[in-house]
């Protein structure tokens, strides 16, 4: 059985047990969650796709723990003006463990 998620307006593939990394959550690390927004259920011979998301189904998962991801560098110049500035940027994420999709 497998969903497509819309988690924070990314759209996640997901299977029972599969770990995947999402825009920052505000739960507690070991918490559950529930996504309630399903755009699509299969279950390997029948796909449900909802308008726009699939009545009665959504998807549960545990937090595993908060986290940053890798640095983006912002660098800003004006030529002939000596004008440079240097900055980065880290995006919070959340690994969530998927544990059920529950019809």
């Amino acid at each position: 059985m497998f969903a497509v998620v819309d988690i924070a307006g990314r759209q996640y593939t997901v299977n029972p047990n599969d770990t995947i990394t999402v825009p920052s959550l505000h739960e507690q690390a070991g918490t559950s969650v529930r996504f309630d927004r399903v755009l699509l259920v299969g279950d390997g011979t029948a796909v449900t796709v909802g308008t726009p998301h699939v009545t009665g189904v959504h998807v549960e998962g545990t937090i595993l723990h908060h986290g940053k991801n890798k640095t983006v560098t912002v660098f800003k110049k004006k030529r002939r003006k000596g004008y440079r500035v240097s900055r980065g940027h880290r995006q919070g994420q959340t690994r969530v463990e998927i544990t059920k999709i529950v019809q």
